[in-house]
Formats: C-alpha cells, sequence, structure tokens
C-alpha cells in the first residue's frame, strides 16, 4: 500500500507539471515517423498517419491530445502481403518499397477513416476503418498511382487527391472514393524543379497544397478555386535542424491547435535514428501562412499549443507479450508467414527459413528505436532450437550487426556478428552475409541478449552488444560496430528480432520479454 501512495503522488505531481507545461521541446519524438499526414479526428484528437516501406503492418499511427504528446495506436495496412508475393519475400523481396507518402482522412457523412497509398508506381491502395484502432480493411485498388499524395474531403463531401512529382496533379474521387472521375494537373513545381509530398487544406476558404523540393524546401500554394490559378510562396528553405547535426527538413503537414493557434508538423533527417517529427507554430498575413524560424533555424523549445492534455502512454519499456496479438510498436519485415509464430501471453517463433542471409529470413520481428541513445534488451529461452539454428537481437539496416545464440550439434554458442550489408544499386542483393567477429560456447538455455546505440546523426554512432543470464548484470561481448548514415534506405536503424534455420526447418524460440530505454 505505501508503494501504491508514493506511486499516486509521484503520478499525480508529474501529471500536475505536464498540464502546467508552457512549452514544449524538439524534436516530438526522437524516432523515425517519416512523411506524415497529421489531422483531427471526429473525437478532437490529432491523428499522424507514417510511410513504413516493407515492414508491416503498415502505415503506423499515433495520437495525441494535444500535438505534442504521441502514441502508437495501431495500423492503417494491416498486412503488406496485399501488395504481393515480392512483400512475402518471394522472389526478389521489395526492400525499400511498400507504404511511402501517404494519406488518411476522416469522413464524417460515411462514419469511416480512409487511407491512400501508391504501392511500386503502379496503383493506388484503399484501406477503410470505422474506427481509427481497427479493423482497417482494403476497400479497393484504383489503377492509377497516387504519388506522395494529400486527400481533402471538400465542404460539399467530394474527394479530392493532389499527387505527383513535378507535375503535380487533382484527382477526383467517385463518391464512395473508390475510383477517378476526372483529372487534371493543377501546377508544376517552380521552375520545372522537383517537387513531391503534397498535402491539399482548405482554410478561410482558399485551397492551399503543401509540396517540397527534395533538397530541403518547403512550398505553399494556394488558389481561391481547385481549378483556378495557383500561386506559390516559399514556407522554409535551407532551416537548420533543432536536432544537432541533424540534415535537411522537408514534407508536412498544417494543423490547427486546440487554442486555435496553427502549426506545421515536419521532420528532420536525421540518419542513422531516421526522418524525426519536429513541430513549429505558423502565422497568417494576408492568408499566407509564415512559419516561426528565427534565424532561419528551427527552434529547439517553441510555446506549447494551448493546454496540454496528459501524455499518452510511453513509448519505452517491457513488453512480455500478454494476451494473443503485437502490440503496434511492432512491424515484421515483410508479411510473416503466419504459420511459423504464435502470440499466447508469450511469444514463440518458428524457424521460417533455411538461409544463412538476415535479409532473407521470414519473420524477423522489429520495432523502432527511440531517443538518440536507444538500448534494446530481449530475453529469450532458447531450448528449442534445431541444429543448425540462429537466434538473436539485431540493430537491422541495410548495414545491420548483430548478438545470436547459434546450435551446431549439441553445442550452443554466443556470437557476435557485423557487417551485413545490401546494395541499393542492385534491387537491395545481399552483399555480405557478415563476418563472426566473437564466439564462445555456452552452457545455459535461456539469455538476455543487449544491443546499444548511439544513432544521434553528430555522434560516433556505435552499436554495442552484450549479454547477461540474469537480467541485471550484463557482459560486453564482441566489438563496436559503426552504423550507416547513409539515407537511401530511408528507414532508420531498429531492433530486430530473428530465428532462421541454416540447415532445416523445426526449431523454436520462446521470446520471453523485450525492453527498451535509452534517453535523448
Amino acid at each position: 500500500m505505501l508503494f501504491l501512495r508514493i506511486l499516486s503522488v509521484c503520478y499525480a505531481s508529474y501529471l500536475s507539471a505536464v498540464l502546467a507545461q508552457s512549452t514544449f521541446t524538439n524534436p516530438l519524438i526522437y524516432s523515425d515517423f517519416p512523411d506524415n499526414d497529421v489531422s483531427r479526428g471526429p473525437d478532437g484528437a490529432y491523428y499522424f498517419s507514417a510511410s513504413s516501406f516493407q515492414f508491416s503492418p503498415g502505415a503506423p499511427i499515433l495520437k495525441s491530445l494535444d500535438l505534442v504528446n504521441w502514441g502508437l495506436i495501431g495500423h492503417s495496412v494491416p498486412s503488406v502481403a496485399a501488395f504481393g508475393s515480392t512483400f512475402e519475400m518471394q522472389g526478389t523481396p521489395a526492400y525499400v518499397s511498400g507504404v511511402w507518402a501517404s494519406t488518411m482522412r476522416y469522413r464524417a457523412s460515411k462514419g469511416k477513416w480512409y487511407w491512400y497509398g501508391c504501392v511500386g508506381f503502379s496503383k493506388t491502395y484503399v484501406y477503410t476503418a470505422t474506427s481509427i484502432t481497427g479493423p482497417w480493411a482494403q476497400a479497393g485498388t484504383i489503377s492509377h498511382c497516387f504519388y506522395d499524395c494529400g486527400l481533402l474531403i471538400d465542404d460539399d463531401d467530394t474527394m479530392y487527391i493532389v499527387y505527383g512529382q513535378t507535375n503535380i496533379s487533382i484527382a477526383t474521387l467517385s463518391s464512395d472514393g473508390l475510383s477517378i472521375t476526372k483529372t487534371a494537373q493543377l501546377f508544376s513545381g517552380p521552375g520545372g524543379t522537383s517537387e513531391e509530398g503534397s498535402r491539399f487544406y482548405k482554410i478561410n476558404g482558399f485551397y492551399y497544397v503543401l509540396g517540397d523540393r527534395p533538397s530541403g524546401t518547403t512550398y505553399v500554394w494556394r488558389s481561391s478555386s481547385i481549378h483556378g490559378t495557383w500561386t506559390y510562396q516559399t514556407l522554409q528553405t535551407g532551416v537548420a535542424s533543432p536536432i544537432p547535426g541533424g540534415g535537411l527538413i522537408d514534407q508536412g503537414s498544417f494543423v490547427q491547435a486546440p487554442n486555435g493557434d496553427w502549426y506545421f508538423v515536419s521532420c528532420t533527417w536525421s540518419y542513422p535514428a531516421g526522418r524525426i517529427p519536429i513541430l513549429a507554430p505558423i502565422t497568417w498575413s494576408n492568408n499566407w501562412p509564415t512559419l516561426t524560424i528565427p534565424s532561419n533555424k528551427w527552434a529547439v523549445s517553441y510555446p506549447f499549443p494551448g493546454t496540454s492534455a496528459a501524455p499518452l502512454p510511453a513509448r519505452n519499456g517491457t513488453d512480455t507479450f500478454s494476451g494473443t496479438s503485437l502490440g503496434p510498436g511492432w512491424e515484421w519485415n515483410f508479411a510473416p508467414d503466419t504459420t511459423k509464430f504464435s502470440i499466447n501471453n508469450g511469444l514463440t517463433l518458428y524457424t521460417a527459413t533455411v538461409t544463412n542471409d538476415l535479409y532473407k529470413s521470414r519473420n524477423t520481428l522489429t520495432h523502432r528505436t527511440d531517443g538518440g541513445y536507444p538500448i534494446g534488451t530481449v530475453e529469450i529461452d532458447f531450448s528449442g532450437m534445431a541444429d543448425g539454428d540462429s537466434c538473436g537481437l539485431a540493430a537491422f539496416r541495410d548495414s545491420t550487426a548483430w548478438i545470436s545464440v547459434t546450435r551446431s550439434g549439441s553445442t550452443y554458442n554466443l556470437v557476435q556478428v557485423s557487417g551485413a550489408t545490401q546494395d541499393s544499386s542492385n534491387k537491395w542483393a545481399t552483399t555480405s552475409t557478415g563476418n563472426t567477429i566473437a564466439s564462445k560456447p555456452i552452457s545455459f538455455s535461456r539469455i538476455y541478449l543487449r544491443v546499444s546505440m548511439d544513432v544521434r546523426p553528430n555522434g560516433a554512432k556505435p552499436a554495442t552488444f552484450s549479454y547477461s543470464t540474469n537480467g541485471s548484470s550484463f557482459t560486453s561481448f564482441g566489438s563496436i560496430f559503426t552504423l550507416n548514415s547513409t539515407w537511401q534506405y530511408f528507414t532508420g536503424y531498429r531492433y530486430g528480432i530473428f530465428n532462421f534455420a541454416t540447415k532445416a526447418l523445426g526449431g523454436f524460440i520462446k521470446v520471453i520479454s523485450f525492453t527498451t530505454s535509452g534517453r535523448s
């Protein structure tokens, strides 16, 4: 009882501090949630849809009551298997394809949420749900690519989507939102320059399209009518990131705060962490927005947008895989083989692939990092491994390292591997399956594996590995691996829990728990 009273007092003090908050600090989330489309739902809360590429489920959704404190609540795309067999790792796996800049809005007349996203530059998938948390279901496909699209539901309930690259077009949709009735070109990027990342709004009787030149410039286009004359102003260009060492800023959303003020939610390219969400206020003059960026620098701190609300559940913590489904923080690397895992107050991963290549191993389960110094710890019972199996925890990207347990006959070894790589210029083919840095025999069957990273763009970018038999005392193992900071993979580093066979299927591991921690 004393512990509960202390906890209650501490939480009350914390909640009072949050409610009294007068400023907020960028980044909003030190985690990889790019290409945001943020809008307000019928419940007054804010919902943030992001890109997720080949990871499944796709199109993650975050929720906030105040534009500052965000929690991950679900996904719009239940499985990327709907996109074709290459998203089930058949043939050449479709790395870095899948869910790119997409759009999500609530349509009051139908009582539904709509999500649109072009996949593979060929067609657009449509998913709908009556509740933001699902279940979401595929409502149809449109045989036209709405590249980097933005949805507007006008005052008369007509649905429009703006899309394109350089030449920005608009599609008028059918009443059910599942087909096109007509298309037209609206405008081209200034001076014929590349423009993408479209978002579409109607504010105070004017139509606005947000668009970005990929080199770090955001344009605002305005017209008094959809098919009228469009003119533009530059919202930001070459703005310095609020994250030390962070790169260019582009793609984002306009959104109105609870107190009526307006904000721009964008992201800063900050590898190896990824593209990190940031927020800044905008002001209006003559129906044109101005971004608040003193000395052309995105500030670390701004006034809080209205009255603060209590934050949603923390993104860091321990998951013991209770219940019968994964929490929203988890995404598989491609659509999983659903016959090769089970969740029933614990997670069992059966080997799903015979390979020595982690990039071709099905059912690798990933989780985003959070913070500049993220730490991931997995507890595994590996007594069910078969001869030739390998299971472990990776710092997962196109340049990967991991700590693992392998079985060879009756011998179990703790192994650290570094330098598994992919070729961005050759359909992400594997160029190295990694090199064994350290190995030693072990005689127990349950272990804690840990990876600690520095994903700050101005940091030294090390990943280090350690293990424990009791969860409290950890021993370093292997050598420091330097994380990759290139942008072509788009996604930042993730934790990856894997279990693959090199000889034959049949083995399994039990994932007892996974803990994420760290600091910014």
